[in-house]
């Protein structure tokens, strides 16, 4: 490696130290984990409250989760916010079928089917006589996850999705803006020293840090041996989304004159690009286009690593790996612009 590559790795490193990147990235990882033991993990996440009335008592004990009502008046009314689900529990629920289902909808047909399989799932499993039946009848469990890892690993995806793409973008950009205002890229411009070498350091220490990172929050949150498990293939999209936002906020540095203007792009990045790939993956709202959403996929591509479902194939790896070569040669030449700009 050439002497003035790790020259510029050194100055990098002062500046991300100087400028409080790492210690940032510190403080996420702290308020992301005290969030995650402290608070997530211990809220009782029921999806939908569950109301019941069972008059003929076929269900005798009670269920864990689940309110009683006395009469099916009193069941109705508390099942008209269009949140909680009611099942009226006839003598013959559940051997012949019969139940009734009290809800008001939410407005969203696919949400209220959510709802009523939920309701009728949790008076079947949390039941002494359901589990029997379940049982009786071939129903077999699946997954490995229990609620609190399920819900673990889905928030700590979704941290590390954030992180990665608004929070390591804006980094790296405030550094070369910082840069910019010392003067550095106009002194690069007559040092011998290659753009590829200038872009190249800045990517090598932010993909490193964020490696690092990604590894912290994943064992830390979900525990040695499950975030050691997933590990690897948490690495592997931590290091794309990495490479890609690290390439994308580098070429809006370089090509905005100013901080003001890059911030206008920061907002339509946090608010028009990643928001709507959250509320689709956390939600049941539909929007068709998500599809044609890149940033959907890496989110997906986040949320399967947790979970160990490497479920990409190879069209995904070799879009990704052509969208960081095509955002490297455009980082690339706009700096050779940048630097014509500064003499």
């Amino acid at each position: 490696m050439r002497e003035s590559f790790v020259t510029l790795l050194k100055k990098d490193f002062r500046l991300c130290v100087s400028g409080g990147f790492f210690l940032l990235a510190l403080g996420s990882l702290v308020l992301y984990s005290c969030y995650i033991n402290l608070f997530y993990v211990k809220v009782d996440q029921e999806i939908f409250p569950v109301c019941r009335y069972d008059p003929g008592k076929v269900y005798g004990e009670k269920i864990p989760g689940v309110i009683d009502a006395e009469s099916t008046q009193e069941l109705k009314s508390m099942c008209e916010d269009g949140f909680s689900v009611g099942i009226q529990v006839s003598e013959d629920f559940p051997s012949k079928g019969e139940q009734s289902v009290v809800m008001a909808s939410c407005g969203m047909e696919k949400i209220d089917h959510i709802r009523k399989a939920y309701a009728v799932s949790k008076i079947l499993g949390g039941s002494a006589k359901g589990r029997v039946e379940s049982l009786s009848s071939g129903s077999e469990i699946i997954g490995e996850n229990s609620k609190e890892m399920k819900n673990r690993r889905e928030i700590t995806a979704e941290f590390l999705f954030f992180e990665l793409s608004a929070v390591g973008f804006l980094g790296l950009a405030s550094l070369l803006f910082k840069e910019k205002q010392m003067g550095v890229i106009r002194i690069h411009a007559i040092l011998p020293v290659s753009k590829n070498e200038f872009i190249l350091s800045k990517l090598i220490l932010f993909l490193l840090s964020d490696l690092i990172f990604a590894a912290l929050l994943t064992v830390v949150n979900l525990g040695t041996g499950e975030g050691l498990a997933a590990l690897p293939g948490v690495l592997v999209q931590a290091g794309i989304l990495s490479l890609i936002m690290t390439l994308t906020g580098f070429l809006c540095a370089v090509v905005l004159p100013d901080f003001k203007q890059f911030s206008l792009v920061y907002l339509v990045l946090a608010v028009f690009v990643t928001t709507p790939v959250f509320l689709t993956g956390q939600t049941g709202i539909e929007m068709r286009w998500i599809r044609f959403h890149p940033m959907y996929y890496l989110f997906g591509a986040m949320k399967d690593a947790y979970f160990k479902e490497l479920s990409e194939g190879v069209i995904y790896y070799a879009v990704c790996i052509a969208a960081i070569v095509l955002l490297f040669l455009t980082a690339r030449w706009g700096l050779g612009e940048e630097m014509k700009k500064e003499g």
